[in-house]
Formats: C-alpha cells, structure tokens, sequence
C-alpha cells in the first residue's frame, strides 16, 4: 500500500487545508461580500415541513439559487410565496456545509410589481373555483330581519360608523363587534378567526350567535386589499355556516372574499342595506295589509251570510223531519208486544227441540247399552290387551258421558234464563202491567177506541181493565138525534 504513495507529491509550499477550513473559509468570504442582498426571480419547489420553516428556489432562465425562509419570517410576510410568483427577495447569502452549497436565507419578500400579484390573484382564483367555493349553489339566502348582526372590522377606523348609522336609520338591531386587522400580515389570520369565532357561538348563549354576518373594509390598493384574497380568508367565507355579505373596499375594488360570501357590497354602507330593510316601509305595508285584510273578512262574511240565507231557503222546516220518524216509531210501538209474544213462543218452541233431543236419560240408557256390548265382547275375547283397552274406552265413554251431560246442563240452564227474561221483559213492555195502574182498553167490534167520537158512533163496547173485560151496549132512547152533535136528556155517556 504504502509504494502506491507518491511521496513528491506532499512536497512544495501550497499549504494543507482540512475540508471543515475550507468550508469555513468559503462561508466567511460569501458572508462578508454578500451581507445583505435584494434578489429577483420566480419562486419553484416549494416546501413547508412540520418545522414552519419554507425552503424554495429562486430562479431565472439560467440559473437557480436555494432559500430559506425561517419560521418567524414566514409569519411576518404580506404575502405567502406560491409557486410561479415573481417576488424581489431581500435577505443574506451563506453557504451550506453539509451539502457544500450556498443559499439565500430571506428576511422580507414582496411581490415584483402589481402584474405578479394579478397573476397569483387569478392563479388562485382559478383553484378555488376548482373547488366549488364560488359556487351559487352553495350560497345561502340572507335573512330578511335579522336580530343579531355580527360585524368583522376594525373598530377605530369610519366604516364601523358607517354600518351602525345605516342600520339606526333604516332598522336598528344588535351588532357584536369582531375587531381585526383590515391590512398587513395579521389580516388574513384575524379575519379567518372571526368568521369561524362567530361560527362557533351556540344559539342561546350567554353571547348571543349572530344571524347575519358582514366582513367590512374601506377602500385601498392591491397590496391594502390582499389579506381578504388569502386562501384561508376565502375558505372561511365558503364554510362559514352563518350568510355572510363582504363589503371590502369600494364599488370597482374586487377580492376573492367576494366571490365565497353569499351576496357582495359594494360599499359597507350598502352592506347595512342588504342586512335590514326600512323600518317606515315595513310599518307602511304592514298597514296596508291589514286595511286589506279587513276589506276582504267583511267581504267574505256577506258573501257567505248571503250564501247562507240562500241555502236556508231550500231546506225543509225541522218540524217536518221528525214526522216520519215519530210515525214509524208508533208503528213499532203497536206492533212490539205481538213480536215479543211471538218471539218467545219460538224460543219455548226451539227449547223443547234442543231439550228433547239432548236428554241426560236418553244418554244414559245409550251408555248403558255401549256399556253391555262391550262387556259382552270382551267376554268373547278374553285377552289381557283388549280388557285394557275395553277398560280404557270405559273411562273415556264415561268422562265423554259426564262432559256432555254438564253441557246439556248448563245449555239448559242458559236457555231457561233466556226464557225468563223474555217473560219479564214481555209482562214488562206489555199493556197488561198498564192496565193493573188503573188504566182500560176500549175496543168496538175487535178494533181499539182511542177517541170519543168513535165511542159515540159504536152500538157496542167492550171495556178491558186488569181483572176482566166488561161488554157496554148503547141504549136506542139514549141516542144523539142525526146532526143534533148531543145526546138526549143531557146525556153524553153510553151508560
């Protein structure tokens, strides 16, 4: 090994360095000519590890250079790098040892000029409507009164005054205040969180959840504006669960926030217009209303009197309902004690038929006689199987025997009760139990008498009372003369 060494080599006056010296050398030198530069090129691969910090390259159409961004820089700048933005970049060169690199660590970083930021504007525009977050569908209508109004704005500057004097002159309402940052690098985070902290309140709470939400701010440049173009900003719009109306900057000023609200202001003074209506419309076509409804229930209760009285004309009088029924109630009344007497005949009838057919005597000679043939086959056959089997058929002839002759028992038993009742509800509803309270039936030739006149036509009479009926004829000198309408002597009885 060691004859492979040229030991001339090592000769001579250059000086030996080890790889950390001339690393350390190279570093010091890089660090001293390049302290603080500003660097302009196009940001590519972009990375974000869980660290926070962001490692990128700037590059141009002929080389590359690596950056870093520490985490605490990276929370401080204006605008967050993307891939593709042309940004001027302001920081200090300095070498990498571990990979015998250098890199540009950077300390601020803006956009260079308007036309980068329109580019990423639309760039980004673009992705989130690839999304669906500018969707129409997803927007929500706002309500028409709401009760609560909470307003994302900072609270010194004049649009906040704005808002709370449109809404005392059309229709005042409880506004809860969200202050933030409306520019610079905290805005886009302050927003973000007071759409979701308003998101987050529960209905009912000590704080009241706001019904209508407005993100305000005055009018501004591109780079006043950005903080509402942030994705995080637009992304909280689009979730946000509570409508919600931007009123960014004036009339001609656009953001991305616009397009993820539910409905765009141009101004925050129109914004407190689209939230509440006029108090004074509202109290005068209120007014109208009810003038009209009143018009139209007096309108409806003529027509439905005069409806009524027309009605009222083609029905019969209620007098006239009841004469059919009152009539077919006499009928069944005359014809009741006849249909009972006949029903219980037919019953006493069927009770004699059941009873004579099922008599326990009848049964029992019938036993009797199953009885002496089985003894006398059993005698013919003297086995011990069909002695059981005879004694087994015994037992159930005579368990079958007792079952139908407590069946019968009880059969008759229910039908002489049936009967009974039928009797007691006959003498009851009958005209005899009338007759024994002291009133008679009046019948002339089998007919019933129910009127005087029809007594006084009638040669004969019989008189029913309780104990017995009693036959009255008429007496010839006691007559009424034809057409006189009263009996002689004064007398107006046929006794």
């Amino acid at each position: 090994m060691s004859d492979l060494i040229d030991e001339g080599a090592t000769e001579g006056n250059a000086p030996e360095f080890s790889v950390s010296e001339i690393s350390g050398a190279i570093k010091r030198v890089i660090e001293g000519e390049f302290g603080h530069v500003r660097v302009r090129g196009e940001l590519g691969r972009i990375s974000r590890p869980r660290s926070g910090h962001v490692y990128l390259d700037l590059k141009d159409d002929r080389a590359v250079l690596s950056a870093i961004i520490w985490k605490g820089a990276a929370a401080r700048l204006a605008v967050q790098p993307e891939e593709g933005m042309e940004v001027i970049a302001t920081g200090r060169l300095t070498t990498f040892a571990g990979q015998s690199r250098y890199q540009l660590i950077i300390e601020d970083m803006v956009p260079a000029g308007t036309g980068a930021l329109m580019a990423m504007l639309e760039k980004r525009k673009a992705m989130l409507a690839a999304e669906g977050l500018f969707d129409a569908a997803r927007k929500k209508p706002l309500p028409y009164l709401p009760e609560v109004i909470g307003v994302v704005t900072s609270p010194s500057g004049a649009v906040i005054r704005d808002i709370l004097h449109r809404l005392r002159e059309r229709f005042p309402r409880k506004v809860l205040v969200w202050p933030v940052a409306v520019q610079g690098q905290n805005c886009a985070t302050e927003v973000a969180r007071a759409i979701r902290g308003f998101n987050a309140l529960a209905p009912g709470g000590a704080l009241p959840r706001p019904d209508l939400l407005i993100v305000a701010r005055g009018g501004g440049s591109v780079e006043d504006l950005w903080g509402f173009n942030e994705e995080i900003v637009v992304r909280a719009a689009a979730e946000s669960a509570i409508p919600l109306i931007s009123a960014v900057g004036h009339e001609t000023d656009t953001t991305l926030i616009d397009y993820a609200a539910d409905k765009r202001a141009p101004t925050p003074t129109a914004a407190a217009e689209l939230a509440v209506p006029v108090r004074l419309d509202l109290l005068t076509w209120l007014e109208g209303q009810g003038a009209r409804l009143i018009h139209a229930q007096r309108q409806a209760i003529a027509l439905r009197g005069q409806r009524l009285r027309d009605l009222a004309r083609a029905l019969p009088r209620p007098e006239t309902l009841l004469d059919g029924a009152r009539q077919r109630v006499d009928t069944w009344g005359d014809r009741l004690p006849a249909a009972l007497i006949r029903l219980v005949q037919l019953r006493r009838v069927r009770l004699s038929e059941s009873a004579g057919v099922l008599r326990p005597a009848l049964l029992r000679r019938a036993v009797e006689a199953e009885r002496r043939r089985l003894a006398a086959a059993a005698v013919r056959l003297d086995t011990g199987a069909l002695a059981r089997e005879i004694a087994q058929k015994r037992r159930e002839l005579d368990r079958e025997t007792l079952r139908l002759a407590e069946a019968v028992q009880r059969d008759l038993g229910a039908r002489r009760d049936r009967l009974a009742a039928l009797d007691r509800l006959h003498e009851t509803l009958g005209y005899r139990a009338t007759l024994a309270r002291g009133y008679a039936v009046v019948r002339a030739g089998g007919r019933l008498v129910t009127t005087c006149k029809a007594a006084k036509a009638a040669m004969a009479l019989e008189i029913e009372f309780a104990d017995g009926v009693l036959p009255v004829r008429a007496d010839p000198s006691t007559r009424p003369a034809p057409g006189s309408g009263r009996s002689p002597r004064g007398q107006g009885s046929l006794f």
